[in-house]
């Protein structure tokens, strides 16, 4: 049975990194829920955070391609050294200066875009569909986080519960122990009777040793999830969920069709990928800007070096000709992507359809075993039953009693397995399915 139990704990410990952390024997403090632990983690996991700088810098995104329609100003001044300078003699007039040799200036410049035929809006819209990408890979960053804190939690479930189970066993080994010893004393028991106990004692207690060094493993890697240092001590509830009628196939794929992050990812991208060709399709439209500026400077008749207030104002269009096939490439490279997001969105569905099938057979296979591991304990506990009743009669002997109560035990950590596997495994379906369970 201890190659069982080791088995046991081999297939629930997810593969985190081995981080050493603080013994485990003794479980204080209030009981962690999964729900307490998915939120915490969720609230405050650095990659988390990290991604919603994301977003922050998505929003900055949307306000610069918005800043189109707004207006540039500036001031700029200037001082030129012209030379030579032009001169014009009038007879009898004399001569006069065409232009001083010392220019300044000083002005306010506007330039203000009155209409691109529809390239700001396509930008803007673009930049919209991009936050939305973001905002949907970081639901699902935050989907595949869950998934790691249930294989997590409930690998600490088992390990709390297996290791009550083996405390419970060492108490009525030991009590055993003791009473063959007194039989022993009497001459009614033999020392390999005695040698027979300790060796199961022993046994039990190099389980339970393997149990608290796999628990503390899962307790380090917990702390470090929730930014806790090593030392704290917890425990988590037991939440065991209650079996549950599913539906068919083809209503579990609808619902994971409509729900699922990656489909939405996929037909986000295919959405931005058509609007990147909308923008290519019209970049090349004419442009219509005006513009204007206002200052002083010097120059102008009959006081050529007297700063003179100016303006000028003007609407300036333009229509690109030639990008030297710029736009036409680059229109290919963005139908190249819608093409290729049509299989991905297809790959996805596919992909989508399998992890339901196997989650959902996981969940009805774990149920079943439920039943079975159910009715295995029942039946093991009615044998020792029997059993005490023969030792007490005299026809079996303490070790056959020793061996039944084992198996009582083996029975209980075999159902505690399944109803996890169980849990898990609706779990896993429930996010297979795209529901939100953090």
């Amino acid at each position: 049975m201890k190659s069982i139990l080791k088995l046991t704990v081999f297939l629930l410990l997810i593969p985190f990194t081995m981080v050493q952390g603080q013994k485990a024997d003794n479980i204080s403090g209030d009981s962690l829920s999964l729900s307490q632990v998915l939120n915490e983690v969720i609230h405050n996991y650095p990659s988390i955070k990290k991604a919603q700088t994301d977003l922050e810098s998505s929003d900055a995104k949307i306000g610069l391609a918005k800043t189109a329609y707004l207006p540039n100003i500036d001031f700029s001044a200037s001082y030129v050294l012209l030379g030579p300078t032009s001169n014009i003699t009038i007879p009898g007039m004399g001569s006069f200066q065409m232009n001083p040799a010392n220019n300044y200036s000083a002005g306010v410049n506007l330039e203000e875009n009155i209409y691109d035929f529809g390239k700001t809006k396509k930008n803007i819209d673009f930049e919209k569909q991009s936050k939305e990408l973001v905002g949907l890979s970081i639901d699902q960053l935050k989907q595949k986080l869950s998934g790691m804190m249930i294989g997590n939690f409930y690998s600490i479930l088992f390990l709390q519960e297996a290791i009550k189970i083996k405390d419970e066993e060492l108490v009525t080994l030991k009590a055993h122990f003791h009473f063959v010893e007194k039989k022993e004393a009497t001459g009614s028991a033999t020392k390999y009777e005695i040698l027979t106990t300790k060796v199961r004692i022993s046994s039990n207690e190099s389980q339970k040793t393997d149990l608290l060094n796999a628990l503390q493993i899962q307790l380090s890697q917990l702390n470090s999830f929730l930014g806790k240092s090593q030392d704290t001590k917890l425990k988590v509830k037991n939440e065991l969920l209650a079996p549950r009628i599913l539906a068919s196939n083809d209503s579990l794929f609808s619902v994971a069709f409509d729900h699922r992050n990656e489909m939405k990812l996929v037909r986000q991208k295919n959405e931005l990928a058509n609007t990147r060709l909308k923008m290519v399709s019209i970049q090349n439209n004419p442009s219509l800007n005006f513009f204007g500026s206002g200052g002083y400077k010097n120059g102008y008749f009959p006081d050529l070096n007297k700063p003179t207030a100016n303006f000028t104002v003007g609407v300036g269009f333009k229509i690109p000709i030639f990008d030297a096939d710029r736009s036409k490439y680059i229109k290919v490279q963005a139908q190249a992507e819608i093409k290729g997001n049509v299989q991905e969105i297809d790959l996805t569905r596919r992909n989508i359809v399998n992890e339901v099938v196997e989650s959902k057979a996981n969940a009805e296979s774990a149920l079943k075993k439920v039943n079975l591991s159910e009715l295995q304990l029942e039946q093991a506990q009615q044998a020792y039953t029997l059993a005490e009743t023969s030792f007490n009669a005299g026809a079996i002997t303490n070790l056959e009693l020793m061996y039944s109560y084992t198996a009582v035990t083996d029975s209980k950590l075999a159902l505690l397995k399944t109803k996890i596997d169980y849990s898990v495994s609706l779990l896993k379906l429930k996010i297979a399915l795209g529901e939100t369970i953090y």
